[in-house]
């Protein structure tokens, strides 16, 4: 397998089968799980068997989402994998594999608040947000993403103007600035003595822009959001989980 990289000036190419730079150069490769390792139908079937065959001949296979860790950490035990768990957008940090305890990043206090304020000015939204929300520590989630832009806005211009709103195509969360999926991966990472250039990540939304800038070589799955194809070093020719399947794949030489 040939090595080669798309910058940023150069957008993935819809079409092109994905091709991974030298193996040896990496240590690491971190999924998100929405939209790329899983959608409404669960998992692709050769998600586990391929998972764990990277994960013990290649790199640890890690995961970093916008879900719960509650939510997360079943999934990791499902792919039976040896990385760390990333959850709430970067909000929290867990890697029990090597004995580090749980870190929360941040408290989603204020968050809710701004929630709680937006649904005085957005009619039928809903504050209490997506059902997870009662585990979520670090940020607040809003299920209503056609709402996206009029939520992002009305929050720019009150007193959360602070906070970052951020859709994933699945809810809107709403969390404290610089709380991202770089901040708790660089956490993750630097408990382990990795170097985040030295690691791949797969992710298909915006939410994980933060997280492809981090690392040194960075594969969409989507083409749903243009600033998430620009921001990859690549893209799958299949699409959503598919697409990880193609990636597993291709970092066992298949």
């Amino acid at each position: 397998m040939q090595p080669c990289r798309w910058y940023l000036e150069r957008a993935p190419i819809r079409g092109s089968m994905v091709d991974v730079p030298n193996l040896g150069e990496w240590d690491m490769i971190v999924f998100d799980v929405d939209g790329t390792l899983l959608d409404r139908e669960g998992f692709h079937d050769e998600l586990v068997s391929l998972a764990k065959r990277v994960d013990m001949d290649v790199m640890p296979v890690s995961l970093a989402s916008g879900r719960t860790l509650p939510n997360v950490t079943p999934i990791m035990q499902a792919i039976g994998t040896s990385g760390f768990i990333v959850a709430e957008n970067g909000g929290m940090v867990w890697d029990s594999i090597q004995g580090h305890g749980i870190r929360s990043l941040s408290d989603g206090s204020r968050a809710r608040e701004a929630a709680e304020w937006l649904a005085t000015k957005i009619e039928g939204l809903d504050p209490r947000g997506i059902e997870s929300n009662r585990w979520r520590e670090t940020e607040w989630c809003l299920s209503n993403t056609d709402s996206f832009e009029q939520m992002k806005s009305l929050i720019a211009d009150s007193e959360w103007s602070d906070l970052e709103v951020v859709s994933t195509g699945f809810a809107v969360h709403i969390a404290n600035p610089g709380l991202d999926k770089s901040l708790g991966l660089s956490i993750a990472m630097e408990q382990r003595g990795i170097d985040p250039k030295r690691v791949i990540a797969c992710g298909d939304a915006p939410n994980d822009i933060p997280m492809f800038d981090l690392v040194g070589f960075s594969v969409a799955v989507s083409d749903l959001y243009p600033e998430v194809v620009a921001s990859a070093d690549a893209i799958t020719e299949e699409r959503g989980k598919s697409g990880s399947i193609e990636l597993l794949k291709a970092l066992l030489g298949q």
